[in-house]
């Protein structure tokens, strides 16, 4: 027979949990075993880009923390979520038809992400954006872009924002 090693915390943690069973009794809460799957950060942000192809705001906006901040070069200065809806989302997703994820390097919870995003109009533009993840939501975005006339895009002179 073979013998196995067992920390004498986890014996310990084991023979609680084994005696409070044989009593009837329910384990401590900290003691249970943690069955959960948490997302990663790069399925957190895929969804982010799926929900804007879906057309959904509310998957979206349950992606986005309450405090979430946008920031571009377009005049948006770590808005608040309900801006960022009212001049991003509502004025962009008649424009958007999807997202090609052409990197997506990260560490922890921030990632960098370069993406070519093809509009409905048969356009596209290319973005680099910065995202922050805190407890499996989108904290923050920073997004870096071209200038209009070198990346054509739905926010391009009479398509969308002026």
């Amino acid at each position: 027979m073979r013998a196995t090693m067992m920390s004498r915390r986890n014996l310990l943690g084991v023979a609680a949990i084994g005696l409070a069973s044989a009593l009837g009794l329910s384990p401590p809460t900290n003691a249970s075993i943690r069955t959960a799957r948490t997302m990663t950060t790069e399925e957190i942000i895929k969804r982010y880009y799926k929900a804007w192809e879906k057309k959904d705001w509310g998957p979206l906006d349950a992606l986005l923390t309450e405090d979430f901040t946008f920031t571009s070069a377009n005049d948006d200065d770590h808005i608040s979520k309900s801006a960022f809806k009212k001049g991003c989302w509502e004025t962009q997703i008649d424009f958007i038809d999807h997202f090609e994820i052409e990197q997506l390097i990260g560490r922890d919870n921030e990632a960098f992400v370069k993406y070519v995003c093809r509009t409905k109009n048969g356009k596209s533009f290319r973005n680099v954006e910065y995202v922050r993840i805190r407890n499996e939501q989108v904290e923050a975005i920073e997004c870096y872009f071209g200038g209009h006339s070198t990346f054509p895009s739905a926010v391009s002179k009479g398509q969308g924002r002026s």
